[in-house]
């Protein structure tokens, strides 16, 4: 086990060119948690913990920023610096992130380790439009967006844009119109995430997409500030009954229904 992510054991995953370490913990149907800005802090890695104690095996790469580092200023610069020049990663264009065919190649890997029907994919503000990318591999039964905030939405159609490929959109629907289903977290008031992505991905999507968003409106009855933005991590109130612990238990709920392992079928009759 590693102090910078207690409880998980470090390792690393190449594909291609790109190598990444990878926190491991837990024993079941894996379930990928894509970290948001500035990296592996401890809201995230808490969270990994939650499904880990939920009967998960949760990997947790790290793509960017210190591991075990809190979330604060200075790390959050030193990490929108090293994505700044990275080839691995987009803000501003509304197409796949590079960095996506390697979460795929881990996807693939993981189901490989744990089996089950498949993997679930967890993507956070920053990476949250990568857990919709990554479905594009068959392995992925359980994407859930939370906050997903590329490309940076700083014009009307990047406000609307899901920052992937044609060609992966097409893909994804596909996939939905035979059964995958999508869950997406935000709150009401984020601009990071705004709700022209959710109107999008309710249209192209339709009852595949399963949208929870938080009142985070002036004089909302939990108190939420307007500039609420990470569902599952620092604005995070673990209390029964807060609509962010809701949400927190609505995403085990979904992850546990989608990876389920299938009952068996009994063998057909003899002729």
């Amino acid at each position: 086990m590693t102090d910078a992510v207690p409880g998980f054991d470090v390792t690393t995953f190449t594909h291609g060119e790109r190598t990444h370490e990878v926190y491991r913990a837990g024993v079941g149907p894996a379930v990928i948690v894509i970290h948001e800005m500035p990296g592996l802090h401890p809201g995230v890695t808490a969270f990994g913990q939650r499904l880990v104690d939920a009967g998960f095996r949760v990997y947790l790469p790290s793509l960017f920023g210190r591991p075990g580092q809190p979330f604060a200023g200075r790390e959050m610069r030193r990490s929108l610096w090293q994505v700044c020049v990275s080839r691995e990663f987009v803000l501003l264009a509304d197409r796949t992130n590079p960095v996506v065919t390697w979460l795929r190649a881990l996807a693939a890997q993981a189901h490989a380790e744990c089996g089950g029907p498949g993997v679930g994919a967890v993507g956070m503000c920053f990476t949250g439009g990568f857990a919709l990318a990554m479905a594009v591999e068959p392995a992925v039964l359980a994407p859930v967006l939370s906050q997903p905030g590329l490309p940076v939405p700083l014009t009307a159609r990047k406000r609307a844009a899901l920052g992937l490929d044609p060609a992966d959109l097409a893909s994804v629907k596909t996939r939905a119109a035979g059964g995958l289903c999508l869950l997406g977290l935000r709150f009401s008031g984020d601009r990071g995430s705004p709700p022209e992505r959710f109107a999008t991905l309710r249209r192209e999507f339709g009852d595949a997409f399963e949208a929870i968003e938080i009142d985070s409106s002036p004089g909302n009855p939990h108190g939420i500030p307007r500039g609420a933005h990470s569902v599952l991590t620092e604005d995070l109130v673990d209390t029964p009954g807060h609509p962010t612990r809701a949400a927190l238990d609505r995403v085990i709920a979904f992850l546990a229904e989608r990876l389920a392992p299938q009952p068996s079928q009994p063998d057909p009759p003899p002729a």
